[in-house]
């Protein structure tokens, strides 16, 4: 089998056959490869995209991380947290409107602590029946993320941002450790929860030898989710000068990501959206099936500045959901707000 076949078979091609075909920019081989992550989204998802309910409810964090503009040296960044209520005004607002899964996402931000977090989880899960809950808060000990799953957390997202440790040391500060993320990604998913990860596609120094090993720990690590966006500069970090990922190179890993992890759930991110016209809309015709409206408070949304000129208005907010089910109508897709959960086996 040539490398073509192996995906269309679900089969990891070797790893000089990937670099290859990443490399690749023939159009009609790249239209038949989103073509059939298409159709394979298509086997076991249907037509639908699932929406879920994005709340940003931290923007202060410990860590430096040299890409993101909420690296605690950015004195630059405004910094907020929402209060107790504000959290479940949200969500039971999102819930009226038809959201069955709310994502709490925020900075490493140690004023929320495991009592807080475990509040905010059993009142969301008892003032709005029957949804889905997803965390999104870095890294923590192995028994808070117990705590949080006993809790009523179904779900945790944690993008490792690159499968190679040499990578990791060159996009964060010394006292982070790759080694550290991924146990976080193991102990997450030994717990129970169906665990996303995901990684930034043309961050500084990644090649596309990294980008293959991307594809090999996906098959190997089988994650629920994965969030896989191109990498966008913020004008308060280190990496200011750097450009942005490709467009393209990022829907090329959603459909081989796709193919090879047939019933993973994939994001088209608003870092695809903010990358280019239309970058929503083109990252689920190469096989994304979710997105995530923002639920946050208005006045809080661009101060979650984790890159520049992130959208976070009309299609990209909940206030513009008629607008995005539009937009998924016109390319034959229909907006679910149900918990849609992942048909990946733990």
């Amino acid at each position: 089998m040539d490398a073509i076949e192996k995906l269309l078979n679900s089969v990891l091609p070797e790893k000089k056959e990937l670099i290859a075909l990443l490399e690749c920019d023939d159009g009609e081989v790249w239209e038949k490869l989103f073509g059939a992550a298409r159709a394979v989204c298509e086997k076991h998802y249907g037509n639908e995209v699932f929406a879920r309910g994005l709340i940003e409810f931290t923007s202060y964090c410990k860590n430096d991380c040299f890409y993101c503009g909420l690296r605690r040296s950015n004195s630059k960044a405004q910094r907020y947290r929402l209060s107790f209520e504000e959290i479940l005004e949200r969500c039971e607002s999102g819930y009226a409107l038809g959201f069955r899964t709310f994502v709490l996402q925020g900075g490493e931000d140690g004023y929320f602590d495991d009592e807080s977090i475990c509040r905010i989880v059993r009142e969301i899960k008892r003032r709005c029946g029957g949804c889905a809950v997803t965390l999104s808060l870095g890294e923590r000990p192995t028994d808070s993320f117990k705590a949080f799953f006993d809790a009523g957390a179904d779900r945790y997202l944690l993008r490792h941002e690159t499968v190679s440790a040499r990578h990791y040391a060159l996009l964060h500060p010394p006292e982070m450790s790759y080694a550290a993320r991924i146990d976080c990604l193991y102990a997450l998913k030994a717990i129970g929860f169906q665990t996303g990860c995901g990684f930034m596609v043309g961050t500084p120094f990644q090649t596309t030898e990294m980008l293959a090993d991307e594809l090999a720990f996906l098959t190997q690590f089988k994650p629920h989710m994965a969030g896989i966006g191109p990498f966008l500069p913020h004008r308060d970090t280190p990496f200011k000068d750097f450009g942005g990922g490709s467009v393209q190179t990022t829907l090329k890993m959603l459909a081989l990501s796709r193919l090879l992890c047939p019933e993973i759930l994939l994001p088209a991110t608003t870092a695809l959206g903010t990358a280019a016209a239309g970058g929503r809309e083109r990252g689920i015709l190469a096989g994304a099936n979710v997105v995530m409206p923002n639920l946050s408070p208005a006045s809080c949304r661009e101060k979650y500045s984790i890159y520049d000129n992130k959208l976070n208005m009309g299609a990209e907010s909940s206030e513009g959901l008629a607008e995005l089910a539009a937009r998924m109508k016109k390319i034959g897709r229909v907006l679910a707000t149900c918990r849609g959960d992942s048909l990946v086996k733990n």
